[in-house]
């Protein structure tokens, strides 16, 4: 018995992976984030298959279940929203499954960042622009961000912000970020990117509080801000320069 956990993508449930879609087919359990996976993902479950919303459950509760699949030799397909590798509270759980030694794999989905630069049809890095992308959010009920991680500290380096679970905060986000980035920086908002009713609110650091006054988003909502999003004049890379030569080019230089 093992259980497996699987990035579900931001929504659509194509963008799910085919580890993560052949391993839910293969699950006699499933349990799944149903506050933000996207219920069309369990049309892949095995007929028959115990089909759990963890989203009203405690660890503890979420733990019995693992518990009762590994007493009765049952796979379970454990699927979260987005990639596991953040803010997933996947790190809890493997440790509850260690001290049991049930063991478990992980399989990563599509991130929502990604899923939101895709939907603005944007590259997050450009030459000369930005070459690093900085995913943070801003401290919530659930969890405080160490006194180091500040959007102050970030904005320092003018990368590509990809500021999640912060749009009810949006008014201090702007706030941090418009000394350093000025007011003209172009921010995108993406809520919902890749679900049916995907939505997108572009503005500046200046205008973007009164944009999404004037149409509200609750949650659900990734904020972009950086250079890149309005850049136009930037360089070529390299990448494809013919003067530029690399290992896998195949062919001689001038």
């Amino acid at each position: 018995m093992t259980v497996h956990f699987i990035g579900a993508g931001p929504g659509a449930p194509d963008l799910l992976t085919l580890r993560g879609r052949d391993l839910i087919a293969r699950a006699p359990v499933c349990l799944y984030a149903g506050s933000l996976v996207n219920a069309g993902i369990l049309t892949f479950c095995p007929e028959g298959a115990r089909i759990v919303d963890t989203a009203p459950m405690s660890l503890d509760e979420i733990v019995a279940e693992f518990k009762a699949a590994h007493a009765a030799g049952q796979d379970v397909a454990r699927l979260h929203s987005g990639d596991l590798s953040v803010w997933s509270a996947l790190g809890e759980q493997l440790r509850r499954l260690e001290a049991l030694d049930i063991p478990y794999t992980i399989t990563p989905g599509v991130p929502a960042f990604a899923a939101s630069a895709a939907a603005l049809q944007q590259e997050l890095t450009l030459p000369e622009v930005a070459q690093s992308v900085v995913l943070t959010r801003t401290s919530g009920r659930a969890s405080s961000m160490p006194e180091t991680e500040t959007l102050e500290a970030f904005a320092a380096t003018g990368a590509t912000l990809a500021v999640h679970l912060s749009i009810h905060a949006l008014d201090r986000v702007v706030a941090a970020l418009q000394p350093r980035y000025g007011p003209d920086c172009p921010v995108a908002i993406v809520y919902r990117a890749s679900w049916p009713d995907e939505r997108i609110l572009r503005g500046t650091l200046a205008t973007i509080a009164d944009i999404v006054a004037a149409a509200p988003i609750e949650r659900t909502a990734l904020i972009l801000v950086g250079k890149v999003l309005g850049a136009r004049g930037f360089r070529d890379s390299a990448l494809y320069d013919p003067d530029y030569q690399r290992r896998f080019r195949g062919r001689e230089g001038p």
